[in-house]
């Protein structure tokens, strides 16, 4: 019996349609799983394609784009997808030599086919193997017996033997380039391209031979050769029984290689009638199971493919909940002019009430252009604030003020900023779905709120006839009463019922302290720190921009004056020839493309060799690099002279904030350009100083904290250098006499473990060799025992339990840590160790962002905070209040969590960025 893939659900529910959209003959789509995952892979470039995990995904990503674009071009009825088991079949058996010429699978496309395989599982799609068949045979038998059925059939693979099923019902789609341009082949167009009927295209094969199955020809026979006698012999039996009327070279070639032939036929000729327990009508396509699709695209970190295929079915399949209903319907009302107050007192009191924002945001400003308000009693109102009474606009400001009517946002930093942009002050923010959604799933890819309400409420965002007529005619309050409005207060409901399921989801995974006391109040804190902005010099921005141009220009110059004539220092292929055929360099690893010339591969040919050509490459990309990263600080002045980077609370899996429009996190921290850069980055008009506060070694003070390790405890308490102190430790030696490269090695060491750093990563980062790296991780261990224990059972206890915690509960989930794939399991390993230390540091800063921005209110003090970079924090410090800023940020950020060894601040202030250095 063939092996079959059902889908998940143990009861696959109704079918979809089994009558084509016209409402013609159903229609089947049958997919060659392992020729299409093969071409897609060795299509698409391995470097684009692989997750945070180190999981290369080409093949899967080629794979599922070329499976949605069919299923949004053909629509098919009913779907399958056939697998090849082994190199070994039926045929193997009869010729040993078959397919023994292809090279083994690449070790990047090892592992691609099982995740392909979830896919379709996760798509409901069933997937079918057997033992001792090739795929071809079962899509052979299904697109017979669909045939029979009066089915209409497309066979989508890059096998050219399939070419003899082609008949007027069933075709072939066969790929031309890749996988995204494939040729819909039928009868006649066989015959134009191989000058035969398709049920003789093999006998063509069969005198021709087939160089990827290992199935040699008659010498000097091609395809023109083979048809003619096929045509004037009526086919190969009849060619066969004549042979000897065959004239000239290569009739006596024919002659001699009889067995070729008759072997080639009996092995190209597809089985039609493979036992298998699936028939045709079996292949219905059956809705997708939403979550698992989600779950698995998170993990691949598929996000556009993602919402490429949920566009597709929002137009296919209809969600449907488990009392059938396919939307979210609200009461739409539309109180008189004057009333507003009125209607917010009625609908709004039994519950937290939705809101939806429609507006603008952006530099730190913005606007409420309309504002969608959803009660619990589930009736739904429209407005717009240019257009309210002043009556009306007082009720909604006071009703957004107001701390004991909750309210629930989605994403709602950005609204918050409009709020304010119109001199609302909101208060009683009870959830955001957005954040809640990330607390519980912080690896996925996005939060949209269509998405999130599919997922979580698995109802749709979609418009409904019939819903009730408002009581008054909706302009009275500004509002569209058309469907924009209606799809408005549909949002704004959907946000509401999401925070209610999201609230108990949190609750029953200990996450609702998270959110209430940590998440939403630093959305309030980060969108002020938007708002405020950095002052940037211009005039120093722009005079960087015209250095690293010329660095740009000299070092490309000095480059070709090494070659002796221009290249092109951005084309792959151009530094391919330069350097591995013209200079002979040591080959780096080799891609589809050719051997790689990534940053880090000529990092390292440089160190083998120091040639002058590498060392002007390499300057060449460092100096475009800043030279592009000054161009985005430029292009993000404000008319204010600020920069007001945004802030992102749910991109990073372990909890750390980031920043976009600019991203403040590229700007080189330890090297001279970057202090030259940061320089730019000023005090502003009225303001004294910039003041910067951060951490000391809080990674590994955590990591003391939670091993309970003695000795390194001791190390941090001591009060003296702690990379000094831990070096002495292991190295045997009083502190004092630790070299530096002692201390430098201990440092890498003492970093790199609360990273998940290995034996191997170690050698590299110290250039040492691995067995090295290993000693001294083993002596590292005998002396911090109580580390190694730690992060030992974090991985077991992960593995146990299927996430990892940080000290204030934020979990992080990682399926892969029982993964068969060694690859993507180790991945999940170093990122179990990673997870609780960096999300710790993470959380220690937010609540410290959260005590300070209290004490600053609390004092009075005019002073504000204006940006979060890792551990750091930067002020913007008022006239004659230094002192006292520094003395409220060290004692905040000092108290923000109790550990066993204590959180060390520094704090530095200055006219720059760099200045304000520590």
């Amino acid at each position: 019996m063939a092996t079959t893939t059902a889908p998940r659900t143990t009861v696959p529910g109704p079918a979809q349609t089994t009558s084509s959209p016209d409402g013609g003959r159903p229609r089947l789509l049958l997919i060659d799983g392992h020729s299409v995952a093969y071409r897609a892979f060795f299509a698409l470039p391995t470097q684009n394609f692989s997750t945070s995990t180190g999981q290369v995904t080409n093949a899967v990503f080629g794979f599922t784009s070329m499976l949605i674009n069919l299923l949004r071009d053909w629509q098919p009825t009913h779907l399958g997808v056939a697998f090849d088991v082994s190199r070994r079949s039926f045929r193997t058996e009869v010729y040993e030599d078959y397919k023994a010429t292809r090279d083994a699978s690449p070790a990047e496309f090892r592992g691609q086919v099982e995740l392909i395989k979830e896919v379709l599982d996760a798509m409901r799609v069933l997937h079918l193997e057997k033992d001792g068949y090739e795929a071809d045979d079962l899509l052979a038998t299904l697109a017979a017996a669909a045939e029979r059925e009066g089915m209409d059939v497309r066979v989508c693979t890059g096998d050219r033997d399939t070419f003899q099923l082609v008949t007027e019902r069933v075709h072939v789609l066969y790929p031309r380039k890749g996988v995204s341009d494939l040729l819909d082949l039928g009868p006649e167009g066989v015959e134009e391209r191989y000058l035969v009927r398709p049920d003789r295209y093999p006998e063509l094969a069969a005198l021709v031979g087939e160089t990827s199955d290992n199935l040699p020809g008659v010498p000097g026979v091609g395809p023109k050769t083979a048809a003619k006698w096929l045509s004037q012999y009526d086919g190969l039996e009849n060619l066969l029984a004549r042979v000897s009327e065959v004239k000239g070279k290569a009739g006596e070639n024919l002659r001699a290689h009889l067995d070729d032939v008759r072997r080639n036929r009996d092995l190209n000729r597809l089985v039609r009638d493979v036992e298998i327990d699936v028939a045709p009508a079996d292949l219905a396509r059956h809705p997708v199971d939403r979550e698992a699709v989600h779950q698995l695209f998170d993990q691949l970190e598929f996000r556009v493919l993602r919402d490429r295929l949920f566009e597709l079915l929002r137009a296919e399949e209809p969600v449907t909940d488990a009392d059938g209903a396919v939307a979210i319907e609200v009461v739409d009302d539309a109180p008189q002019p004057g009333s507003l107050g009125g209607w917010l007192a009625d609908h709004t009191a039994d519950g937290p009430t939705g809101l939806d924002i429609t507006g603008r945001w952006s530099a730190g400003s913005g606007d409420v252009v309309g504002l969608s308000i959803a009660g619990a009693d589930g009736h739904a109102l429209s407005v717009d604030p240019a257009e309210l009474e002043p009556a009306d606009e007082h009720a909604l400001a006071a009703w957004l003020a107001d701390p004991a009517r909750l309210k629930v946002l989605h994403d709602g930093k950005g609204p918050l900023l409009a709020f304010w942009a119109r001199g609302w002050a909101p208060a009683g923010l009870w959830s955001d779905t957005a954040l809640a959604a990330y607390l519980l799933r912080p690896d996925q890819r996005s939060y949209d709120l269509a998405d999130l309400v599919t997922r979580t409420l698995h109802q749709e965002l979609v418009v409904v006839e019939g819903g009730q007529a408002p009581a008054q005619s909706a302009l009275d309050l500004g509002d569209d009463s058309g469907s924009a409005g209606h799809e408005a207060r549909i949002r704004a409901e959907a946000v509401r019922r999401l925070a209610l399921v999201l609230e108990d989801d949190l609750d029953a995974h200990q996450g609702s302290g998270l959110l209430h006391d940590v998440e939403l109040p630093l959305m309030r804190v980060l969108a002020g720190m938007e708002r405020t902005g950095i002052a940037l010099d211009t005039d120093l921005l722009d005079g960087l921009h015209q250095d690293f141009d010329a660095r740009v220009q000299r070092a490309a110059s000095e480059a070709y004056d090494v070659l002796g004539r221009e290249v092109n220092l951005g084309s792959p292929k151009q530094l391919q020839a330069v350097l591995f055929d013209e200079l002979g360099m040591p080959k780096t690893r080799r891609t589809k493309s050719g051997w790689t010339t990534d940053a880090e591969a000529l990092q390292t040919l440089f160190e083998q060799t120091d040639h002058p050509f590498l060392a002007h490459l390499l300057e060449h990309r460092d100096a475009i690099r800043l030279r592009q990263t000054v161009e985005g600080l430029q292009k993000s002045v404000a008319d204010d002279g600020r920069i007001h980077t945004t802030f992102l609370q749910t991109v990073a899996a372990t909890g750390r904030l980031s920043s976009t429009d600019p991203n403040l996190q590229n700007i080189p921290i330890r090297t001279e350009e970057g202090r030259r850069i940061r320089e730019a980055f000023v005090v502003g008009a009225g303001y004294e100083c910039l003041l910067t506060a951060d951490y000391s070694q809080i990674e590994m003070r955590i990591m003391a904290h939670v091993s309970g390790d003695d000795a390194l405890i001791e190390a941090f308490r001591s009060g003296r250098d702690f990379h000094a102190v831990t070096a002495a430790h292991v190295f045997g030696v009083p502190a004092d006499q630790v070299t530096g490269a002692q201390r430098a090695k201990i440092k890498a060491m003492n970093y790199g473990l609360a990273y998940g750093l290995s034996a191997f990563g170690l050698s590299n980062q110290l250039r040492i060799s691995v067995p090295e790296a290993r000693e001294l991780m083993a002596d590292y261990f005998a002396i911090f025992g109580e580390v190694h224990a730690y992060l030992t059972g974090v991985v077991d206890e992960a593995r146990r339990s299927g996430y990892t915690a940080t000290l204030l509960g934020r979990r992080r989930y990682l399926p892969d840590l029982t993964s068969s794939n060694r690859q993507r399991r180790e991945m999940a390993e170093r990122m179990a160790l990673n997870a609780p230390i960096q999300g710790s540091a993470a959380d220690i800063i937010k609540l410290a962002m959260l005590k300070v921005d209290d004490r600053l209110r609390e004092s009075g003090l005019t002073s504000r905070m204006l940006l979060q970079i890792h551990d750091e924090l930067l002020f913007e410090v008022a006239p004659g209040e230094r002192d006292d800023v520094e003395a409220l940020v060290r004692e905040a950020m000092g108290a923000a969590m109790a550990l066993d060894v204590p959180l060390d601040v520094s704090v530095g202030s200055g006219r720059s960025w760099h200045e304000a250095a520590h």
